[in-house]
């Protein structure tokens, strides 16, 4: 009835032209903003429905596809050598999976795969035209299988381009292994500092940033910001003191203060407890930021808004340095995100970025060194000519001396990106870049470079 009697009120005031176009602009300007804001679970809806329609419009299109090929006689074999098999394996090992304290984020048993399947495609549209055949083998190994075992497999079968997405012991294993003399282990998810120093080995990238290079890019941030004064909490687990420690390190690498440091050792149930243990645990403490070292995020994220003071939480939590995060979009990464997004069903990871770099790699490599032997690959993955565009702004380069990746690390909020480092008031001789992490001078591994 009162859109009925708009309708009736806009006829009588369009006698007069003039008059009645802008009136109808006004009313119907109203009307859909009024839709709009009324109907924000609609607009959630419609979104997921997107993300449908795309899936089931690639899948058509893909049809035409062939079908339009079929025709044409594309399909047919053709005379010739038969296409270059580039065999590239993808191991992983099934993890006992925590309690989860949130029920808002997934529990994710696919970290990986998704981008290296993504990747396995993009080599082969170039693949194609060089008559080279890309193929991903896929293996999960059992919460008690025999990791060993299955890698071993991998090389007899003649992979030499495994991309594992294994905690840092394991990584070391594989590569000590004899049989690993002549293969690539690409890690896509240990940021360990040391298996980039004093453990590093000739046979391993690293496309995962390390703790060191997530560290230094935060604090050149809060530098940049004249944010000096730092409270440091850490978590009671391996990987919180590791990132601590690394936090520590970007602290007198760029002039910060650590004004106070305690370790968070509360057994309770931080969901219930955190509006009165937080407040006393942050007191009588002057500092710019609180700097949170929680990898699991068994706390981390009850600190915001419960400090004693008004202050910033930064770290493992709050504002996150990440290679990769759901809010990106420049350089070309939105393009990535509905990609990924229309074949995993989720958003993307650092993780499963870091498999898309290390697949597309070797894709670069082969294509570039316009070889497929193993050693020429490797020398010109490693080498100055090498370079792979990334939806980071720059391309992203390995460093010789220990084989982890040159890239831009982001700086993120839960639904925003905030910055991205290296900032520009740092300054390299030879790239900005390697003012993350350790450099060559500081580099305590033994890899020529």
């Amino acid at each position: 009835m009162p859109f009925r009697l708009n309708r009736l009120i806009l006829r009588d005031h369009c006698r007069i032209a003039p008059l009645c176009a802008v009136f109808a602009g006004v009313f119907l300007g109203l009307f859909a903003f009024s839709a709009f804001v009324a109907t924000p679970a609609l607009a959630r809806e419609d979104t997921l429905q997107e993300i449908e329609e795309r899936k089931a419009w690639d899948e058509k299109r893909k049809k035409l596809r062939e079908e339009r090929r079929k025709k044409k006689g594309v399909t047919k074999k053709k005379s010739g050598p038969p296409a270059e098999k580039i065999k590239i394996a993808f191991l992983t090992q099934e993890i006992k999976i925590p309690p989860a304290l949130s029920n808002l984020d997934p529990v994710l048993t696919d970290e990986g795969v998704y981008g290296a399947r993504i990747a396995i495609v993009d080599n082969n549209t170039t693949g194609k035209f060089l008559n080279q055949d890309y193929i991903l083998d896929e293996v999960t190994v059992p919460l008690d299988g025999d990791l060993t075992e299955a890698f071993k497999k991998l090389v007899a079968g003649g992979h030499r381009h495994v991309v594992v997405n294994l905690p840092a012991t394991d990584v070391l294993a594989l590569a000590d292994l004899a049989e690993a003399s002549e293969v690539m282990i690409y890690n896509i998810s240990a940021p360990d500092d040391a298996l980039r120093n004093e453990q590093c080995r000739a046979n391993v990238l690293h496309t995962i940033p390390s703790r060191a290079m997530l560290a230094d890019a935060l604090a050149q941030f809060l530098v940049k910001k004249k944010w000096k004064e730092w409270f440091l909490v850490i978590g009671p687990r391996e990987g919180d003191r590791l990132f601590a420690a690394a936090v520590k390190r970007a602290a007198d690498k760029f002039g910060a203060d650590i004004e106070e440091e305690r370790v968070w050792d509360f057994t309770a149930d931080i969901r219930r407890t955190a509006s009165a243990e937080v407040p006393v645990f942050t007191q009588d403490v002057d500092y710019d930021v609180l700097i949170v070292a929680d990898e699991p995020g068994e706390f981390g994220e009850y600190l915001i808004w419960r400090t004693w003071d008004p202050r910033l939480v930064a770290g493992t939590q709050g504002l996150v340095p990440t290679a990769w995060h759901r809010a990106h979009e420049r350089w070309g990464a939105a393009q990535m995100q509905n990609r990924f997004r229309r074949e995993a069903g989720r958003w993307m990871t650092s993780v499963d970025y870091a498999a898309w770099i290390a697949v597309r790699s070797v894709g670069e490599a082969v294509t570039r060194a316009k070889s497929t032997d193993f050693t020429k690959v490797k020398e010109f993955m490693l080498g100055p000519e090498f370079s792979l565009a990334a939806y980071k702004g720059i391309k992203v380069t390995y460093r010789p001396w220990n084989g982890q990746l040159r890239e831009r690390i982001l700086l993120a909020a839960p639904r925003s990106l905030v910055s991205v480092s290296p900032q520009k008031e740092f300054l390299h001789p030879v790239s900005e870049v390697d003012t993350l992490g350790y450099d060559k001078p500081e580099s305590k591994c033994g890899n020529p470079g």
